[in-house]
């Protein structure tokens, strides 16, 4: 499998081209842009080359976005995702459905953005155009942002589990029933971890 990935402005753009893969599959599929996520992993699996870029499609934008929260910049989420979906590809076979594509491609991401960045410190993106608007003064931006450096600084030292588990919630507003899914972990441990990870974050704040 090759993975070749443009990344844009804002968000990157993917392009997802499997070889090696089964030749089994017939000429006259039916399309797959509205198949549900059992038709598209058994295509993939099938040998339909083209299933695997319908799921990317499909995910990239939420798995990009986890990568960011954990790095910090678009360089390294765009790596980092592109591993995740790599690692997709070569263990679809141990899907089975028991939770959505979605919690299992939430599930590798945190475990690949764990296992990379570790508890290094996000480098920060460089400092251009603000999302609140071309009118804000200069001075109050590079404090907005120097402020957002501090909060990615301090999540960076949380725990893993703490640091996954306030990505998904606050960020990703996930609930903590698929947050429990992803993590392996119980509901109870996820609302635990989340309470002992805002007031460490907060600890960490006001020390900063």
């Amino acid at each position: 499998m090759t993975t070749r990935m443009w990344m844009g402005a804002v968000q990157p753009e993917w392009k997802v081209t499997v070889t090696g893969a089964p030749t089994d599959a017939r000429d006259d599929n039916p399309p797959l842009d509205a198949a549900d996520e059992a038709a598209l992993v058994a295509a993939c699996l099938a040998g339909r080359k083209e299933a695997f870029d319908v799921i990317v499609e499909r995910h990239r934008r939420h798995v990009y976005q986890l990568c960011y929260r954990f790095v910090g910049n678009h360089e390294d989420a765009s790596d980092l995702a592109q591993d995740v979906f790599v690692r997709a590809y070569r263990g679809l076979r141990s899907f089975k459905g028991q939770s959505s594509l979605g919690t299992w491609l939430y599930r590798i991401g945190v475990n690949v953005c764990l296992n990379k960045v570790g508890s290094k410190t996000p480098k920060a993106e460089p400092i251009g155009d603000n999302a609140a608007g071309h009118f804000e003064h200069p001075a109050d931006a590079l404090v907005r942002r120097e402020r957002a450096a501090e909060v990615r600084a301090a999540i960076a030292r949380l725990p893993k589990k703490q640091r996954a588990t306030l990505i998904l919630r606050v960020y990703h507003e996930l609930p903590h029933e698929q947050i429990a899914g992803i993590l392996g972990s119980s509901v109870g441990a996820v609302k635990a971890n989340f309470f002992h990870a805002l007031n460490n974050l907060k600890k960490l704040l006001r020390h900063a």
